[in-house]
């Protein structure tokens, strides 16, 4: 089922969403080579709790860290690993959900670990563009359609990278995962019509060779995660936006003067 939230609601995910972006922003200044991704979860999760937050995907189906952290071919849903040393060239993604007083919100963020190549510096480049051509298509009386086939265009057809299909966006709030679910592929005019009062993530997935992805199991935790088929680069950007009558409002914004007009008056 869809709810479609009131302004307070949308309020509340708002708070939420600019204590998990500070988390994002304070990040930067932790992650460098030689620090393992264990200290990016331990950073995030104390940061949370001591701003009266709960990270919410403690806990959910028996995942029990706060934050997901890939790097390089990891795609998706890697687990934080002492053993797991950052060095420079590093392609890594951050992802976390936040419950603030009840209220969800969700956001994964790419960093350049010391210095990239320039072909990673277009793959986060290419990412980060291809979240905001989805954003745009999130207005009232379009598709879902419409965002997918704005970022499988941009991604594929002009910039000839893969568009991962396998794992896709959704509604939220009031949990962290609600219908509808929300892909970034499809045709323009087609999939469920978007109307006020809808939150959902935008959270294209792009691998610098194929769109297919293939999974890993980490024994120690039980745990499966994803990798790009071919073994490229994979990068991945993130928000939590709300369907309005004054167009997409993105919630977990870490920028103001670059979010300038997405953000709620």
């Amino acid at each position: 089922m869809i709810t479609l939230k009131s302004a307070r609601e949308i309020e509340g995910m708002r708070k939420s969403g600019e204590l998990l972006a500070n988390v994002h922003i304070g990040l930067r200044d932790i992650i460098k080579p030689g620090i393992s991704s264990m200290e990016i979860e331990d950073f995030a999760d104390k940061y949370i709790t001591e701003h009266g937050g709960r990270p919410s995907e403690k806990g959910f189906e028996g995942y029990k860290y706060a934050t997901c952290v890939c790097v390089n071919d990891e795609v998706a849903h890697g687990i934080p690993r002492k053993g797991l040393i950052l060095k420079s060239g590093d392609v890594l993604k951050v992802d976390m959900t936040v419950n603030l007083d009840g209220y969800e919100s969700d956001s994964c963020w790419t960093y350049a670990v010391g210095e990239l190549s320039e072909e990673d510096k277009h793959l986060m480049d290419v990412t980060h563009k291809a979240l905001y051509l989805g954003i745009d298509q999130a207005v009232i009386g379009n598709r879902l359609g419409d965002i997918g086939y704005a970022i499988q265009h941009y991604v594929e057809d002009e910039q000839h990278m893969g568009d991962v299909r396998d794992l896709i966006g959704h509604g939220i709030q009031p949990t962290m995962h609600e219908a509808p679910n929300v892909p970034h592929y499809g045709e323009p005019g087609q999939g469920l019509r978007l109307r006020e009062g809808m939150t959902i993530t935008i959270e294209p997935m792009v691998n610098l060779g194929t769109w297919e992805i293939s999974d890993k199991f980490v024994k120690a935790d039980g745990w499966e995660y994803f990798v790009s088929a071919d073994g490229s680069d994979s990068a991945q950007y993130e928000h939590t936006i709300a369907i309005t009558k004054d167009g997409p409002k993105i919630l977990t914004s870490q920028d103001p003067e670059f979010d300038a007009k997405y953000l709620l008056k």
